[in-house]
Order: C-alpha cells, then sequence, then structure tokens
C-alpha cells in the first residue's frame, strides 16, 4: 500500500514537473513583446491609477502613449513636470504647458451654520446616497451635502472637509483631474483658471426670495454686481450671477457690491498699478484705464491714482513698453 501510495505521488510530481516546463515554453514561445518605452513611462507617472486621464490607469495610459492614442500630457495629476518628462521619452515636445491651468473651486457657501435643512438624514453617508433621499437634507436642493464624496475620490489630497460640513480645496495641490466634479451630485464644484481669483459661490436658481428663505449666503439675483463691472463680466442668468471669465480681470468691484457676499475673491486686497520709469508719456494707459486713475502729461511719466486704481491690469496690458507693474501690497 505505501508502495502504491509512493509511486502515485512520484507519478503525480512527474506530472507536474512537465506541464510546468510546458507552460514555461509556451509563455516564452507566445509572449506578446512590450514597447521598453512602456514601463519608462509607467515609472514617470505618478502611478495614482485615478482614471482622470481616462485610461484604466496609469498602465493603460502608458500603452496607449505608446501606440499614440494619448497625449504625452495626458496625466492631469502628474502636470508638466510629467509631461516633460514623459516627452522626453517619447522624443517630443510636450503638448498644453502653456495652457493656463485649472483647479476646482467650491461654488457654495451653504454650509451647517448658514443652509436650513429640511430633514435628518440617517442612511449611508456619502453625498449621492443621500441625494436620492428628497434632493437631500437641505432646504436649498442646490447645496453641498457635505458628507465629503468630492474629498474620497481626490487623488493627491487637495480636499478637505471643514467643521462646518464644505470642502476646503488646496489649490496648490489641486491637478485639476476633475474628479471632484463628477463625483459631487450637486455640481457645487467646478474647474476654473487658476489666475481668475474671483468666484461666484452659489448655483441656486430660485428667485431671491426663495433663495433668502433657505440660506443666508444665496444669491438674490439683485444685478448689483452687473451694474458695476466695466467689462461686462458678469451677469444674473436664471437667477444667479455668472461670471464670464474671459472678460474678468479681478478687479473686485462685484465682490464689494456683492449684499449677501456670494462673490469671493481669493485675496482681501487688489493689485494696485505702479508706473515704473520706463514710461515714455504715450498716453495709452490714461485713455485705456476703466476708471480715470492715471493721469499725466504726454511725453512724460504717468502717474497712478491709487484710491481709483481698481487693479484690473488693463494698463499693464496696453502699456507698449511694459512700464506698468500690478503689485499687492
Amino acid at each position: 500500500m505505501a508502495n502504491l501510495i509512493a509511486l502515485a505521488m512520484i507519478s503525480m510530481g512527474g506530472l507536474g514537473l512537465v506541464l510546468g516546463s510546458g507552460l514555461v515554453i509556451a509563455s516564452k514561445k507566445f509572449a506578446v513583446e512590450t514597447d521598453p518605452k512602456v514601463d519608462e513611462i509607467l515609472a514617470a507617472l505618478p502611478g495614482a491609477n485615478c482614471g482622470a486621464c481616462g485610461y484604466p490607469g496609469c498602465s493603460g495610459l502608458a500603452k496607449a502613449i505608446v501606440e499614440g492614442k494619448a497625449s504625452v500630457s495626458a496625466c492631469v495629476v502628474g502636470g508638466p513636470k510629467v509631461a516633460a518628462k514623459i516627452a522626453d521619452i517619447m522624443g517630443v515636445k510636450a503638448e498644453g504647458e502653456t495652457k493656463d491651468k485649472k483647479v476646482a473651486r467650491v461654488l457654495c457657501q451653504g454650509n451647517a451654520n448658514n443652509a436650513k435643512f429640511k430633514s435628518e438624514y440617517f442612511g449611508i453617508k456619502t453625498c449621492r446616497a443621500a441625494s436620492l433621499v428628497n434632493g437631500g437634507p437641505k432646504a436649498c436642493t442646490f447645496a453641498c451635502i457635505g458628507f465629503g464624496d468630492c474629498e474620497k475620490v481626490c487623488p493627491v489630497g487637495a480636499i478637505n472637509m471643514s467643521e462646518d460640513g464644505l470642502p476646503v480645496i488646496d489649490e496648490e495641490k489641486c491637478t485639476g483631474c476633475g474628479l471632484c466634479v463628477k463625483a459631487c451630485p450637486k455640481m457645487v464644484i467646478a474647474l476654473s483658471p487658476l489666475k481668475n481669483e474671483v468666484h461666484v459661490r452659489c448655483r441656486a436658481t430660485m428667485k431671491g426670495k426663495d433663495t433668502k428663505d433657505v440660506c443666508k449666503v444665496g444669491c438674490i439675483a439683485c444685478k448689483q454686481c452687473e451694474k458695476v463691472c466695466p467689462f461686462d463680466a458678469i451677469h444674473v442668468v436664471n437667477n444667479v450671477a455668472v461670471i464670464d471669465y474671459e472678460k474678468c480681470t479681478n478687479c473686485m468691484l462685484c465682490v464689494e457690491k456683492c449684499p449677501t457676499k456670494i462673490i469671493t475673491a481669493k485675496f482681501d486686497k487688489r493689485k494696485k498699478a505702479e508706473i515704473t520709469d520706463a514710461c515714455i508719456g504715450c498716453t495709452i494707459c490714461a485713455k485705456n484705464c476703466p476708471v480715470n486713475a492715471i493721469t499725466g502729461e504726454i511725453k512724460k511719466k504717468h502717474e497712478v491714482q491709487t484710491d481709483l486704481c481698481i487693479g484690473c491690469g488693463v494698463c499693464a496690458e496696453k502699456c507698449p513698453k511694459k512700464a506698468i507693474k500690478m503689485e499687492r501690497n
């Protein structure tokens, strides 16, 4: 009996050895050769595997880049630095590095202190799940729910939930991948150019009275922002103010005029124009200043009346000698 068991074990071991050897030979014979550039690109990618590029993980993107199906700048998490490394590997020039960087911004101030609640939610603590129950617990159906779906999907840790239930975004860390935008069921997170510092932090399209009934800081569609903007960059559309970022100069006049403070700016102080000695007195700056804050005689250095300057930067853009600096003091 013992001999039979030993024989069976030897036979099974031999069979396993033969089959294993066969698999090794087959794997080598039928192996699909991969471009070594795929491994190089994969090593250069950040390894977030977030899918923001539209491909299944970093390995999928690396393969797509080598096959010419994706741009070397396709990894939004890696940004320009990673794009430059991949461009070197591929022997091409990185695309899109000169484009304005976009970051995520929160378009709501309806935190636990400002927004009224119509109910108490006891279900799964995700914004997606809560939004399916009568639109969420807050009386404003446009308000941030506050359970942090955006924070959970951010691959670079750029989002943290505040104590009052609103996401806080670190613009230095944000890569503009847009995953938080997709995760938010209330669409209160949007991508906008980093250079734009003024934002409308409300999305409620209800009439002003109805908005005031559910939130302390909602847009009431008063159009005061429209009237004060010298660049036609902001308009009330469907009962809520909307900024045209192509026209906005960050002058902050709308911020100062908004009665409910739903228009906010990144900085407390605006920039001011400063004319240097390179000025030739061409008067172009004075002619283009929307608030007549620049004075001076032709062919003589001009001066800025700082109390009138709104920091729009139009004069600096128009100056042919680049003699105007914009400083925030």
